[in-house]
C-alpha cells in the first residue's frame, strides 16, 4: 500500500464519524497529500472504496506516474465531471471543504450537476497533513539541508555595495545548484533600515557597511518547504545595540524552543519567547506571532501565537522565529524549522545564530 493509500484510509475514518460518504477535494495540496499528483490543476473525490483524480489533457502522462492506484478522469471542468461520475455511482451526497471552494464553483456545481447535493462538512481533510510521516520528514529534512548548504555558499561571495535583488536571487540560484527544484516563497533580503520591514520586498538598494542583512529564505524539495531566517552585519563590527536586540531574539528563539512540547499549547510557546522581548522593554516592537507549521503548504496548521487554539504534537515540523524590529533602523529575525519529538526538538535547519560579520 502506498504512502498515499495509507493517508486515504485515515481520511474516510474522518468522513465515517461525519456520516460523509463522498468528499470532494480540492486544495492542490490537499490532492497532493492524497494521492501523489503534484500537477496545477487538479481536483479529486475520496468515496468509501475509491478515489478519482481529476486533470486536463497536459497531465495525463505525469498524473499516471504520480498517482497510478486512482482512477484518472481526464477533463478541464474538474468539479462537474468528478460530480457526475460519483453520481453515477449511486451517490446523491458529496462533501466538500467550505475554505477551499468557491461559492461560485459550488453554484455552478449545482446548476450543472442535478441529483447531486453539495454540502460543507466538517472533515478538516488538510488537518491529517499536520503530523508528518517518515517520508515526509526526509523530504523535509532534505529542503533544509540544502537551504542551509546554499547560505553558506551565499555568505562568501557577499560584498558591500550589492543590491538586495542580487542577493536574493544568487541564493535562490544556489538552491538550485544545491538540488532544490524551487523555492519555498518570496526570498526576503532586506538590509540596513529595511531589516525592521518583517516582510520586506528586496530591491536594488545596495548593502552598505554597518547594516542589519536579515535574509529569510527556504528551499523546497518534493513538495516539501523550508523556512529560515538569519542576520548578519555587513563589513563591520557590530553595534552596541544591533548586539543587545539579537541578544534579545535569541533568547527569545531559545526560550520558545524550550517550551516545545507534545501537548503544550501553541499559545504557551509563544508566551515564553514574547516575555522574554516584553522584559526587555521591546514589545511594542514585535508584532507577529512566534511560528506555524510547515510541509506541503509554508504556513500550516498548527500557528504559534498569542490567541492560537492549537497544541503541539510529536513529528509535527514547525517553526520558531521571533524578531525585532526597529524602525528606520534596522531588525532582527532568527528563524529556524524544527521537528517536535517526543522528547525535545530536532533542529532542522542548523546554521550559525550568531551576530556574524559578513563581506
Amino acid at each position: 500500500m502506498t504512502p498515499q493509500a495509507t493517508r486515504r484510509d485515515r481520511l474516510r475514518e474522518r468522513m465515517a464519524a461525519h456520516d460523509c460518504t463522498a468528499l470532494l477535494i480540492t486544495d492542490l495540496s490537499d490532492v497532493r497529500y492524497f494521492c501523489g499528483f503534484s500537477g496545477s490543476n487538479a481536483a479529486m473525490v475520496v468515496t468509501v472504496d475509491e478515489a478519482l483524480l481529476a486533470t486536463d489533457g497536459r497531465y495525463v502522462t505525469q498524473a499516471g506516474n504520480e498517482a497510478p492506484d486512482v482512477e484518472l478522469v481526464v477533463t478541464r471542468n474538474l468539479v462537474v465531471e468528478l460530480l457526475m461520475a460519483v453520481r453515477d455511482r449511486g451517490i446523491s451526497h458529496v462533501g466538500f471543504d467550505a475554505a477551499a471552494l468557491t461559492v461560485a464553483a459550488w453554484r455552478r456545481a449545482g446548476d450543472d450537476v442535478p441529483g447531486i447535493e453539495l454540502l460543507p462538512v466538517k472533515v478538516a481533510a488538510s488537518s491529517l497533513r499536520q503530523v508528518k510521516d517518515p517520508a515526509e520528514i526526509e523530504a523535509l529534512t532534505e529542503a533544509c539541508e540544502i537551504s542551509t548548504r546554499a547560505l553558506g555558499r551565499l555568505l562568501e561571495d557577499l560584498r558591500p555595495g550589492m543590491p538586495e535583488i542580487e542577493i536574493a536571487r544568487r541564493l535562490e540560484l544556489l538552491m538550485g545548484l544545491e538540488g532544490a527544484p524551487d523555492r519555498s516563497f518570496d526570498s526576503i533580503v532586506a538590509g540596513g533600515p529595511h531589516s525592521a520591514i518583517p516582510h520586506h520586498q528586496p530591491t536594488m538598494r545596495p548593502i552598505a557597511a554597518g547594516d542589519l542583512l536579515k535574509i529569510d529564505f527556504g528551499a523546497m524539495y518534493d513538495g516539501y518547504h523550508a523556512d529560515c531566517t538569519r542576520t548578519f552585519v555587513v563589513a563591520a563590527e557590530p553595534q552596541d545595540w544591533q548586539l543587545q536586540i539579537h541578544d534579545v531574539v535569541a533568547r527569545a528563539q531559545q526560550a520558545g524552543i524550550d517550551a516545545l512540547a507534545p501537548g503544550v499549547l501553541t499559545s504557551a510557546v509563544d508566551r515564553a519567547a514574547r516575555s522574554v522581548i516584553e522584559e526587555a522593554g521591546l514589545a511594542d516592537f514585535f508584532g507577529h506571532g512566534l511560528g506555524h507549521g510547515v510541509g506541503l503548504d509554508i504556513h500550516e496548521v498548527p500557528f504559534l501565537g498569542p490567541t492560537s487554539p492549537n497544541t503541539v504534537e510529536a513529528g509535527v515540523p514547525l517553526t520558531v522565529e521571533p524578531g525585532i524590529y526597529l524602525p528606520d533602523r534596522g531588525g532582527v529575525r532568527i528563524e529556524d524549522t524544527m521537528l517536535v519529538l517526543e522528547t525535545g526538538v530536532q533542529i532542522l535547519t542548523d546554521f550559525p545564530r550568531e551576530l556574524t560579520r559578513v563581506g
